[in-house]
């Protein structure tokens, strides 16, 4: 699976054209934890599917870590089924959206909900997966 994340951060244009090393962590919980994190920093007290918190280098700092994304694999796997998607391309989705916010995207209004969403569409389609926004009637 490591292959597969790497492979899915490489496809975001904006990491190819930073010109310099990168580095992100990922850490895959499961339901407890990934309530607990979501608890412990954004006050919401249920697990949620990805949680980013972007690395705040100290003045002068010139550090590569763009910082921390974490995945809650259950809640990933059951939206995935409930919305009859792969889920490995829910996966995907997930680790392209939290890396997006790490850059600093947001999805706060809907203006920069809808460049997030094109993104994420652009770099997904670049990796054969289908727009995860789409809706199958």
């Amino acid at each position: 699976m490591l292959k597969s994340f790497q492979r899915w951060i490489d496809a975001i244009p904006e990491l190819r054209n930073r010109g310099r090393w990168t580095e992100l962590n990922i850490l895959i919980v499961g339901t407890t934890a990934g309530r607990r994190y979501n608890r412990d920093f954004r006050n919401r007290d249920y697990a949620t599917n990805v949680l980013s918190f972007p690395y705040e280098p100290a003045p002068g700092e010139h550090a590569g870590l763009l910082g921390d994304i974490v995945i809650c694999a259950p809640v990933v796997q059951s939206e995935a089924r409930k919305a009859r998607k792969d889920p490995r391309d829910h996966f995907a989705h997930l680790t392209v959206h939290g890396v997006l916010h790490l850059l600093g995207y947001d999805h706060e209004s809907d203006r920069d909900s809808k460049t997030m969403e094109t993104l994420e569409q652009s770099i997904l389609a670049t990796l054969g997966i289908d727009d995860p926004y789409s809706i199958d009637d």
